[in-house]
């Protein structure tokens, strides 16, 4: 069996006014739903303003910032730039425009050409490239020239005087024929000057011990101490 509702309209005055007033709160109720959750959202006409101007603010330095030029950093030298350079070799000044790689022994005998000093192993093994520096042996070929600048540099040429009379060293050498092939000499001249100097020339031993490092392929060795004991004296009277 249906059950049939009647309408506003077929109910009594009394029951119509009843009708009506919970039409009203109905919707007094959703409008107020709808304000709370705008509410609850938070977005009011300051609310969008003041997030328009800040994001407007931040957009325009971040421009000016990027604007802005960061301080130039220091710049490390490029290696393949030349050097100019002054070496102070046997008593004169040379001015060279070197790479700042170039070993001492190549710009002696390529730059400086002063070809007395020998290349041999290029390695610091052989002792054939012995120069002084600062009356101190160095194995040219392990050495830059840019470390020798402001220093005294003493190759094989500079040991003669100037009027041509030969070093004790290198007079001794030729007395006791220290030498076979010559290419060793001038390395080996060098090293006995800086023993001597150094005071390692007190017997044959230490002599043998402090002359190791310079290699004579043709073993002259016996005569290279002999010339060494010969020249020792004649240097402390010069």
């Amino acid at each position: 069996m249906r059950t049939f509702l009647p309408c506003a309209t077929a109910l009594p005055a009394p029951f119509r006014d009843i009708e009506t007033c919970m039409h009203s709160k109905r919707a007094s109720v959703g409008t107020d739903m709808t304000f709370s959750k705008n509410k609850a959202a938070g977005w009011s006409r300051r609310n969008f303003l003041t997030t328009t101007v800040a994001s407007t603010m931040t957009v325009t330095l971040l421009d000016r910032a990027r604007g802005q030029t960061a301080p130039a950093a220091d710049v490390p030298p490029d290696a393949n730039t030349p050097l100019n350079i002054k070496l102070h070799i046997n008593g004169r000044d040379q001015r060279l425009t070197l790479d700042a790689r170039t070993t001492l022994l190549d710009a002696l005998r390529e730059h400086a050409g002063l070809t007395g000093t020998k290349k041999g192993c290029d390695h610091g093994q052989c002792g054939a490239c012995t120069v002084l520096i600062d009356n101190r042996r160095v194995l040219s070929c392990l050495s830059f020239a840019a470390m020798a600048e402001g220093r005294e540099v003493t190759t094989i040429e500079g040991l003669a005087k100037p009027d041509g009379t030969l070093h004790p060293m290198q007079q001794a050498f030729i007395d006791h024929d220290a030498f076979q092939c010559g290419y060793c000499t001038p390395g080996q001249i060098m090293a006995a000057v800086a023993c001597v100097h150094e005071g390692h020339a007190e017997n044959d031993a230490q002599i043998r011990e402090f002359m190791s490092g310079n290699l004579c392929r043709c073993a002259a060795y016996p005569n290279i101490v002999d010339a060494i004991k010969q020249a020792k004296p004649q240097m402390k009277d010069a």
